[in-house]
Formats: C-alpha cells, structure tokens, sequence
C-alpha cells in the first residue's frame, strides 16, 4: 500500500522560510517523479513544483520560480520543499504526489499517489 506522508508544515511570518517533506512507502521512490500542489481556501488545487526520479529535471509554476526549491533524496525515499521569501498569497494545504510521470505533468490528474497534505499558513 502506497503511502505519502506530508510534514514540516506551520506558521511563518512573511518573508520567512519553511521546508516540507514527504516520506514515501509502498512505491518504488527512486523511479516515481515527485511533486508538490497547493490548494487555498476556496480554491483549486494548483501545481507547485515537480522533480524526476533523479533530481535531475525539475519544473515550477511562475509564481514560485526562484523563492521554492525541490528536491529529493531518494537513499531516505523522501522529497522536499525549500520555500523561502514566503508570502501571504502562498498559504495553502501542500501536498506532495508521486507517480511514473515523464515528462513532468502540472495537472494533478496526472498523479496517482497522494499525502494527506500539510498546512502553511503566512502571515503578513
């Protein structure tokens, strides 16, 4: 059984920083591409970020480029996500996805597997 689970999650003042990760189990991590979604309140859940099963390709939505960072260490079966200069329009539920997604999708019907997602909340 496929299993994500999301951490690392709070509140942050904006401006700060906060890393996720997500601990993988049931899959067989180091060939499943990884990505992060967001959903606020109200909202749709929008594409974050997303890496290959080597690190070695990655993808962002524009509104994250050059504040978010992903990546992966696939020895611990795990992803991150490095979000610095957080903003209040960045508070969301995160979740992290993985699948045998090439190339990189922003749809999240692409993805199969999902956490139960964490909660960032920045205040302004």
């Amino acid at each position: 059984q496929v299993h994500l689970v999301e951490s690392g999650g709070g509140l942050v003042q904006s401006g700060g920083s906060v890393r996720l990760s997500c601990v993988a189990s049931g899959l067989p991590f180091s060939i499943y591409s990884v990505a992060w979604f967001r959903q606020a309140p109200g909202k749709e859940r929008e594409f974050v970020a997303a890496i290959g099963w080597s690190g070695g390709t990655s993808r962002y939505a524009d509104s994250v480029k050059g504040r978010f960072t992903i990546s992966r260490d696939n020895a611990k079966n795990t992803g991150y996500l490095q979000m610095n200069s957080l903003q209040p329009e960045d508070t969301a539920v995160y979740y992290c996805a993985a699948d045998r997604v090439y190339p990189l999708s922003v749809y999240r019907t692409s993805w199969d597997n999902w956490g139960q997602g964490t909660q960032v909340t920045v205040s302004s």
